[in-house]
């Protein structure tokens, strides 16, 4: 089986895919402004400035190599998210604004 590999991104075994350069940035959150917004590379490195084109255009590559392994992480973090939301103390003006619609 030949291995692929992806310059700029950073991939440890059970672990998610990272900018080599930036190791705190996941290919999942590059990922998620295009699947969101609908952004190209050339926009995502507009709002992103600390990005450069090669690696937006290489976490865009691993992604479509790999969408499957990318969309669950971006699920599970979701899941978290709405988990940390529901288990959150909402405040009284949260509450009155969501009894009233308004939220």
């Amino acid at each position: 089986m030949l291995a692929l590999s992806y310059p700029h991104i950073e991939k440890i075994e059970n672990q998610p895919a990272r900018l080599q350069r930036l190791p705190r940035i996941r290919v999942a959150q590059i990922v998620m402004d295009y699947l969101a917004y609908g952004w190209s590379v050339e926009e995502i490195c507009r709002q992103h400035l600390y990005l450069n084109p090669a690696e937006a255009h290489a976490a865009m590559g691993y992604y479509f190599d790999h969408q499957e392994e990318i969309d669950q992480e971006i699920r599970q973090e979701w899941q978290q998210v709405q988990e940390s939301i529901s288990q959150s103390v909402q405040s009284p003006f949260y509450i009155r604004m969501k009894a009233r619609g308004l939220l």
